[in-house]
């Protein structure tokens, strides 16, 4: 999929060089645009109308701008938040200060209880200023995995960028070579001059198809390791009643138990054991039909000796 900034509508297929950036509220522009609008330093995201600063915009590295905002988020507040296993009496307490910053992160990263939450983090940051300190200097083992996967995304983006350089230098030189053909073919074919030109025409709309799928299979091969399965459709499941032998008069059914008022006696199911497909009426036809099925069951003379 190509990317597109939102304002200009320009695609990074025709313009190879394109670079998005992002800021703090998660929105992307491309480049061009960012240097239009915040040439004084600063202005309002077109998106949201966020005050935003020329100098806070990065190179997005994510496809989805959102998640470039969430990892922002999440690595300038594990600058604060950087306790470790140690520093907790027990693994519950540490457990649930995990749990704090995983809800701390998640209402920044969606715009929720934003007042209520950056005062929470002010206030850990001054009743824990020593060990905020003194734990910056061994980052947490979350924030060099962290750190780690945004180097691993650098990487494949910097690979992209070079391959969609080798594509549109080899654009270039495809064109001065169709150009060069088609002079060739005006001055010395026998062909008519029309005609010359709308097999030119033709050939370069077949190139410029070929162009656009080699790029998108090397940005969907470096975005993501994809396998192709040629996968049979299956035959849908058709539901069966089992043959069971009751060595006797048939037990009643659901509809024959409900007439007699039995369901009555029965507790109603919960959302839990409803959402897990189980319904009240189960329970009772089961043990109505178990306890019938025992009275007709005649063991076997080796079962009567044992």
């Amino acid at each position: 999929m190509d990317s597109v900034c939102p304002r200009c509508k320009t695609t990074s297929y025709r313009n190879p060089n394109m670079k998005l950036m992002v800021n703090v509220c998660g929105h992307n522009l491309c480049e061009s645009c960012v240097d239009l609008m915040f040439v004084k330093g600063s202005g309002s995201c077109p998106e949201c109308d966020v005050p935003l600063r020329r100098t806070n915009f990065r190179l997005q590295l994510f496809e989805d701008a959102t998640i470039d905002k969430e990892v922002d988020i999440r690595r300038r507040i594990l600058r604060d938040f950087n306790k470790r296993r140690e520093d907790f009496g027990c693994l519950r307490d540490f457990n649930d200060y995990l749990e704090t910053i995983e809800d701390i992160i998640f209402n920044l990263s969606n715009n929720i209880d934003i007042i209520e939450t950056n005062k929470k983090i002010q206030q850990y940051k001054e009743v824990n200023k020593e060990s905020i300190v003194k734990n910056r200097v061994k980052p947490t083992q979350e924030s060099l995995e962290l750190e780690d996967m945004m180097t691993e995304e650098r990487r494949k983006r910097d690979k992209v960028v070079k391959e969609q350089q080798v594509i549109e230098d080899e654009a270039k030189r495809m064109k001065i070579r169709n150009k060069e053909k088609l002079i060739d073919d005006l001055m010395f074919g026998d062909e008519d001059a029309e005609k010359i030109l709308e097999q030119h025409k033709e050939d370069l709309l077949i190139q410029e198809k070929t162009k656009k799928i080699v790029f998108q299979n090397t940005v969907q091969d470096n975005s993501r390791s994809t396998k192709i399965v040629n996968l049979q459709p299956d035959e849908p499941f058709v539901y069966e009643e089992p043959d069971l032998d009751f060595m006797g008069p048939l037990p009643p059914n659901f509809e024959t138990i409900k007439s007699v008022g039995y369901v009555k006696n029965i507790r109603s199911a919960n959302k839990t054991e409803q959402a897990g497909g189980y319904v009240e009426s189960l329970g009772c036809l089961r043990a109505v039909q178990e306890a019938m099925a025992g009275l007709y069951f005649l063991p076997t003379s080796h079962n009567h000796h044992n």
